[in-house]
């Protein structure tokens, strides 16, 4: 039996759905068969477990939304508008697909070991380039000498932490999704400024 682009699609979709919508750990395979109409064999012709299934969702998602992450890193910009168009594409990206954030956290809560053994996951990360961009940009004394590995932890942890925590910042803040989205729009600068403030040189 071949398999059909057509089929795989409709299961990718009705997993998505459901994964948003129940979590991933409550969704079971026979509701996103039921879900994709399709019968359990077919299910498992395509992926064999609800695990094949989330890592193919995941990998997908991030091979598709992280190429101009990674143009921006490997570009030859100052480290100042690299941080800003990357700190601006990232929240771009996952305001577009918040799946992201919770399959991220989801993959960890599971096993910590998923994390080397996914390899779209390296595109979350930084690059060579960049890396040695701040430490040559150190080096010189353009900025002061910083660790890249903490300066890009620092700069993902928060673009990316108020997504995980979205309901709570919604709840305490009073904001519904038009505030939010203006909330998160407004982070572009506010991490761009705060990042960069703890770079320049003394």
């Amino acid at each position: 039996m071949s398999k059909n682009k057509n089929t795989e699609q409709k299961i990718f979709e009705a997993a998505t759905e459901l994964f948003i919508e129940k979590g991933v750990d409550r969704t079971s395979v026979r509701d996103i068969a039921s879900k994709a109409g399709i019968n359990l064999a077919l299910m498992n012709y395509y992926f064999r477990s609800k695990e094949n299934l989330f890592d193919a969702i995941f990998s997908d998602l991030v091979n598709k939304n992280t190429q101009d992450l990674l143009q921006i890193l490997n570009s030859d910009l100052e480290l100042s508008d690299k941080v800003k168009k990357y700190v601006s594409a990232y929240i771009d990206m996952l305001t577009k697909n918040p799946l992201l954030v919770s399959f991220f956290m989801a993959i960890l809560h599971r096993s910590r070991e998923k994390i080397t053994e996914i390899d779209a996951i390296s595109n979350l990360y930084a690059t060579e380039k960049f890396t040695q961009q701040i430490i040559e940009e150190g080096k010189k004394g353009s900025i002061r000498k910083t660790d890249p590995s903490h300066f890009f932890v620092d700069m993902i942890s928060m673009i990316t932490f108020p997504f995980a925590i979205k309901p709570l910042i919604m709840d305490k803040n009073a904001l519904d999704e038009k505030a939010f989205d203006q909330f998160i729009e407004e982070r572009k600068s506010h991490i761009t400024q705060m990042v960069l403030r703890c770079i320049e040189p003394c």
